[in-house]
Parts: C-alpha cells; structure tokens; sequence
C-alpha cells in the first residue's frame, strides 16, 4: 500500500521560487539580457525573449515572459 504525502502534493502546486517584475534595460545578444528592478538594482538574467524598454516576468535569474504595463501604487498600513 502507498501512503500520499499531502505536503508534497500541496508543495507540487506552488512554483518554485519567487516571480518578480523586472524592466528590461538591454539583450545583450548570447541569451542574456541585463533588467532593472523596482529599487534601481540592474542584474543580469538569462534570455532575451523580451524586448529593452519592456517589463517582463523574472524567476529563478530567467526571463520566464512579458509583464503588463500596470499602474503602481503604494499604500500606508
């Protein structure tokens, strides 16, 4: 009889590692491209699917696609 591990099965559910937002500054032409993010910190990530001047979706040092342009805001708790 197999026993089921119901963490491991929630844990399946969840990617791995965190998603971030970058904008993407530059392709540096050998599938890496250089991106900013939201405190002015640039890193370089693997990928150049998203064009320069665009936000994109960072997980795991990769460009994983294209974010939306959405409005920011930030609210005092």
């Amino acid at each position: 009889m197999a026993t089921t591990n119901i963490w491991q099965k929630f844990k399946a559910l969840i990617p791995e590692g965190s998603r971030t937002i970058v904008t993407i500054t530059a392709n540096n032409g050998n599938g890496t491209s250089q991106a900013q993010l939201r405190d002015g910190t640039v890193v370089a990530v693997n990928g150049e699917s998203v064009e320069a001047g665009q936000k994109a979706f960072m997980q795991g040092g990769e460009v994983k696609g294209t974010a939306p342009e959405l409005a920011q805001y930030e609210v005092e708790v």
